[in-house]
Parts: C-alpha cells; structure tokens; sequence
C-alpha cells in the first residue's frame, strides 16, 4: 500500500502516541504554552515548579556548599537546644520540687551547731574567754539593727529582695573578675547570692555525720568547696528556698548561721563577741565590721588585726551610702569614729588558762560539749597581764635576740586557785602548746624543799647539823653514785638551814637517805607531784621530772601550813538556761602532808635561801618572800618557785629541744621574771608576814624532859629511852596522878 498524505499511521484507538514538545523559541514564547505548562504542572500537585524556583534563588558552587552546611548545623543546634532546655527545665524542676520536699522549717536550721560553746567568766563575773561555737541567740531582719540588715545586703546581695535566687548577671560578673585577675572562673568572686551562700551553708541540707566527717571542720570544709557539680546544685537548692521560706526567713537562717571569726556563729554571737552589745544596738559602724567578716572572717576579724577590720568597715559603709542606706554625712561621720573592741575583746589574755580549763572539765561540757555552758573561774585579768609584761620585758632586754628559749609561769594562792598562766613567749591564740601544764622537765635543786620537808617532819629542826661531805651510795644494778656540789667544794657540818640556803647537793643527798627516800617520794607525792619519782638517790636531786603546774601546787601546800592543795581553776559551772550549777568548788585544799610547825620551819628556811642565797635575785623589798631555786644537769632547765604571803608562783625556763641554757640558772632570769610578776601584782597589797617561825624564839633550849605514856621521854626534838632512875620517877609520879 502507498504511503498518501501524511504518510503516518493512525493510533491505535485507545492509547495516545508520546511526542515530544518543540524547542522552538516561538513556543517557549507562547503565552498559550505557558498557560498550559502551569496547568499540567499544577495538576501534579506544582512540587516541581517550586522545587526549581528554590534552585534558582540558591547560589550555587562553593557558596551555595557553606549555605547549605551552615543551614544543616543551625538546624541541628536548635534541635539539640530546645529539646536539651525541657530536659534541662523538666530536670531543674524535679531537683527544685525534690530539694522543697526536703527543706525543714526555718526554727529548724536557724541554729544547727553539733556542739554548743564555753563562755570563761574571771573572778569577777567579767567575760574573758570563749570556746566552742559560739551562739548568742536567735535573731531575725525585725530584731536586728537595720544598719546591719542594710550593711549585710549592701555588701553581699545588693538584688536580693528583687532576684529569685540567682542572678546570672553576678555570676557573669564574678567569672569576668577572676578570669581577669588570673584565676580560673571559680576561684576567688563566686558571684553567690545570699540565697545560694544560705544553701551552701545548710550544705544543700546534707546534715553533719560524724562517722563520715573527721570532724565538724572537716565537713564545713567540704561543704564550702566550689566545684561546676556544686554550683549546679545550689541552682535548684536556692529555687526551692525562695519557693519554701520568704526573704526575711532567708536572711534570718544567714544571720545566725553565718561565721563570723573567733569561734562566733551568727551575728549575735558576733556583736556579744567583738563589741559587747546585741546585735539590735550596733551602730552603722560596727554593722560595717560584722558585715565586712562575711568575705573572709579570719582574716577580717577584729581580734586578729583591729586596723585591717576598720578598712574593711569603711568600704562596707561606701557600700551602704552607694545602696541609699546612708546619707553622704552619715557615712563621713561613721567612717571618722571607726568601731573598736570591747574592753573584753581588746584585752585578749587568758588563752593558755582557758585552754587548760577546757583540757581539765569533763568532755561532755568543755570540748565536745553539746550545750552552751558558762564557767566562772578563778582568773585574774590583772595578774596575767603582770605575768605577761614581766615575761615580755625579761626577753626583750636580757635575753639574746632570736634565742628560741621558752619559759612558762603560774600563779596561784595558797588553796590552789590558778589566777594567772603564761604557757610560752606566745600568748595570743588558743591551742598553743602550753608549758606549764604540758611540759614534763626535770625539776632539779626545785625539790629540795620537800626531802626537808620530810625530816623536818619527822622532828629535825632548822638550825640541826648535817654533813657537807664527799659520799658514794652504791646503786644495785647501777654502781656507785657520788654527788658533788655545784661549787665543787664541801663545807663541812652545816645547818639544814645553810644547806638549803646555798643549795648544797650532798647534804640533800645524805639527808634523804637518812629519812628514807620511799618516805620522800611519799611527802613529795602527796604535794601533789605526781609524775613518776625517780627510785635512786639522785631523787634529792630533782631528777624526777614534773610540771611547772604540779610544782607551783605544792609550794602552794608550804605556804598554807603543810597541807595539799589541788590546783582548780573552775568555780562554778552552769548550763545556759538552767537555774543551778551543775558543779562548784571554793577551794582546793587536800589532806595535811605535814605538820604546821614543820612547814612553818620550811618555810623560814626557804626565806633566808631568798634573803641570801641562791635566789636573792627574786627578793621583793617591801616584803617577805620565802622560795627555791632549780637549775637541772647542763642548764637544760632553770627554775624559781617562791611565795609571799598572799601568792605562789612558778617560773621555769629552757627549750623545748633540750638545748642547754647559757649562762642561766634559776637563781638568774626565772628569779627576775618571777620578781617583776610579783612586784606587779603586789603593788597594791599591804605587806603581810610569812606563816613562819622566828628563830631568835625558837632557839635551842636546855634539855628539858617530857615523859609519855609507856615510857619514852623526848629530848630536844629526838628520842631515847629513859634511865633506870628516871623510870622509878615516872612511875612514882605516874602513881600519885592515877590516885588523884
């Protein structure tokens, strides 16, 4: 078949035959085709036409790759923020809701010591020292001064009534600071709000566990550490306690919580302490003080550095003028009177007597006491200071300067009642090693006096014989001792007197072994020294060592005519809010040791070794002074212990290396020492006479015989027995007086 006209077959019926468009300009031009295009392309939904308009609004090659990449980041970033800040939000509020549940009501936390505080009374009712955690009571913004509220505000939260307990801005802030200053982010300003410093002081309300902590500084330690853990909890810690408590309850958990130096928790206990006031009567510049304490109590405390306090209070006050809490006049007249201490505070003597008084009550009310306790005691303010200024003066101008010696002095009256101790050459602080009680040294020539004490008891008389002599004791299991004096020299037959007054060493020695050393060891603990006593002879000697504390004690017992004394310092003792004392003593006197004549001779014999001999340096001139000096083997220890009438005091001097003295002796520098601290503290005290015998009366008479049941006669202080024919005499006079 020819192919006629168009030459082209028909479709099959049915179908439709694909033909491509033409690419002619005039139909792509041809506003019908256009029509049409966008009518078949919109009856596939228009996705192409779209698709391609974006492609060509994208720029494309290298440019069009970054848009692209940083497009796909954005989109990822945000994904991961919003859904990160729910989880984040979602979490913040279960640790908020869980920390709320947990939060006790504010009477609870206000005051959560584990233990209480010990406030030391002097002899006068007066406060002297403070132990413990103090606490003066509860406090809150209604009942404390508004110069404090202001001054605490002003310094460490100026937004705190306006934020919700954070401020980011004061954390920006604070990380600028430290990183500027080349810290990291955390150290130093912590940009804390007042709500978050209550948080870390309640320690996110982790209670002290003494089975996990050392102790409670142990766990205040942890619990101020700051670490990005840390800081993340207060968050939620801080939103629960603005959610729990309002501002002023806030504020009142942080004034009785926060310390504040010297051992004051809260600013009660603070005010009492430093100015002796309340807290509701301090003026704008000791609110100042207190409030400048926060950033580092330690070191700003007043006690510490009066000077450093007061320039930290005048910025405290710029800080209140700047808030609108005080006019320009007011912070002028303030800042020109500054706050000063209490005459309580200033004084700060007494350390080393209130730490023994700490060491010797009972546990459960002086170091680990729970309960506040109040202690009257038996210290004198005025005779420490004498002490103190005598002990300062003798090493400023008599002793070498940067000499390491150390020396300790007590004083106490004749029942046993400490007044005063100076435990080292430093005297500020607490906890100091404490010479005088702790310090065992050997107590040399020092306890002489009490192998006399033992004869003269036993009936030898001041003015009897001895013999200064070479002597050999033979020492089982130690071979032979053989003692020799200080002088190297022997003089002969001396009185006890004389050989007491020039500190000779063989007649000790030989008296002692006379009496018997057990009976010595036995007088001499009985004093009350009641270290372990050397078993040789050389027990006369002082080679026993002892405390400055146990030796003053029992020159105490010389003094008093023979009896023991135990040396108190507390008088009375009461819990705070209780009626009656839980405990109280007015004296400290024991058991007779030995009889009052006996200690009455001792006592003259001890007065000549000060009039002239080995502690003329000690003489007091307006009165009598009766002492002993002591001086150990190669100068390692050097002592003088004496008494007037009114007082007895201890003074020992050395290093605590053992390194020997130069060129001292007890005769030397204690003896000075010990007569500056007495001429003070007797300045002004009538001259009263020493509790001894006159020898111009008791001078040895001719013999006269007293007879006593069952036939013995005493002569002349001693004892024999009768004759024949005065036995017939007794028995004669004894029949006539049993008939009458």
């Amino acid at each position: 078949m020819s192919s006629s006209g168009s030459g082209r077959r028909p479709p099959p019926r049915g179908k439709r035959t694909l033909v491509a468009d033409r690419r002619t300009a005039a139909a792509a031009a041809s506003p019908k085709r256009s029509t049409s295009a966008k009518g078949a392309s919109s009856g596939s939904g228009g996705r192409r036409p779209r698709r391609r308009a974006a492609a060509r609004r994208r720029p494309r090659g290298p440019l069009g790759w970054i848009a692209a990449a940083f497009r796909l980041v954005f989109r990822v970033f945000w994904g991961l923020a919003w859904r990160g800040a729910a989880v984040g939000a979602l979490i913040l509020a279960l640790a908020t809701g869980y920390y709320y549940a947990q939060l006790p009501d504010v009477s609870q936390v206000v005051d959560a010591r584990s233990r209480g505080s010990v406030t030391m009374l002097d002899r006068d009712g007066n406060v002297f020292a403070w132990r413990g955690d103090q606490f003066g009571g509860v406090i809150d913004p209604a009942t404390a001064s508004e110069h404090l509220v202001h001054a605490v505000v002003a310094t460490e939260d100026r937004r705190f009534y306006r934020h919700l307990g954070v401020s980011p801005r004061g954390i920006a802030g604070a990380i600028r600071i430290n990183l500027s200053e080349g810290r990291g982010p955390l150290e130093g300003h912590g940009g804390s709000t007042i709500t978050q410093q209550v948080a870390k002081l309640m320690c996110l309300g982790v209670a002290y566990d003494p089975e996990l902590w050392e102790n409670e500084t142990t766990y205040e330690q942890d619990c101020r550490e700051t670490t990005i853990w840390r800081k993340l909890q207060e968050v939620p810690f801080a939103f629960a306690m603005e959610l729990r408590y309002s501002k002023d309850e806030i504020l009142s958990i942080y004034l009785n919580r926060a310390y504040l130096g010297a051992g004051t928790r809260g600013f009660e206990a603070a005010a009492q302490r430093y100015f002796g006031v309340s807290a509701a009567e301090v003026n704008p510049q000791q609110a100042a003080m207190l409030a400048g304490l926060l950033v580092a109590p330690s070191y700003y405390a007043p006690t510490r550095n009066l000077e450093r306090a007061q320039r930290r209070a005048a910025t405290v006050l710029a800080l209140m003028e700047q808030e609108g809490y005080l006019t320009a006049e007011e912070t002028a007249a303030a800042q020109a009177n500054p706050a000063t201490l209490s005459e309580a505070a200033e004084q700060n003597i007494g350390g080393f007597f209130a730490d023994w008084i700490m060491s010797e009550g009972p546990d459960f009310l002086t170091r680990d006491t729970t309960e506040d306790v109040v202690i009257r005691t038996t210290f004198d303010p005025e005779m420490q200071e004498a002490a103190e200024a005598a002990l300062a003066e003798i090493f400023a101008n008599q002793v070498r300067e940067g000499s390491e010696a150390q020396a300790a002095i007590v004083v106490m009256s004749a029942d046993g009642a400490v007044r005063a101790m100076v435990g080292g050459r430093d005297t500020q602080g607490a906890g100091l090693f404490n010479r005088a009680t702790q310090a065992m040294r050997q107590t040399g020539s020092a306890f002489k006096p009490f192998v006399y004490a033992t004869a003269l008891d036993l009936g030898w008389r001041f003015d009897d014989m001895i013999l200064d002599a070479p002597l050999t004791i033979e020492v089982p299991g130690s071979g032979p001792y053989s003692p020799t004096n200080y002088t190297n020299e022997y003089y002969g037959e001396v009185t006890l007197t004389d050989a007491l007054r020039t500190s000779l060493n063989t007649p000790a020695v030989r008296l002692s072994e006379e009496v018997g050393r057990d009976l010595v060891r036995t007088v001499a603990a009985e004093f009350g020294i009641e270290s372990d006593l050397a078993a040789g002879p050389a027990l006369a000697l002082g080679a026993s060592e002892s405390t400055l504390l146990e030796m003053t004690g029992a020159y105490a017992g010389i003094l008093n005519g023979g009896s023991a004394v135990l040396p108190y310092g507390v008088q009375e003792l009461r819990i705070v809010g209780d009626d009656r004392p839980m405990f109280e003593q007015q004296s400290g006197l024991r058991d007779r040791v030995i009889s009052e004549g006996a200690a009455r001779q001792l006592t003259y014999m001890m007065s000549v070794a000060v009039a002239s001999g080995t502690g003329r340096r000690a003489a007091l001139p307006d009165r009598q002074v009766a002492g002993k000096t002591g001086t150990t083997q190669a100068a390692r220890d050097a002592w003088f212990l004496g008494f007037t009438a009114d007082y007895v005091a201890g003074v020992w001097m050395g290093y605590d290396d053992n390194t020997p003295l130069s060129g001292v002796t007890g005769g030397g520098l204690p003896a000075d020492i010990w007569r500056m601290t007495m001429e003070r503290i007797h300045a002004d005290l009538p001259p009263r006479p020493l509790p001894m015998i006159d020898p111009a009366l008791e001078a040895r008479q001719p013999e006269v015989i007293e007879y006593l049941p069952g036939g013995t006669q005493v002569q002349g202080g001693g004892q024999r027995q009768p004759d024949l024919a005065e036995r017939i005499l007794m028995e004669v006079l004894g029949g006539l007086l049993g008939r009458n």
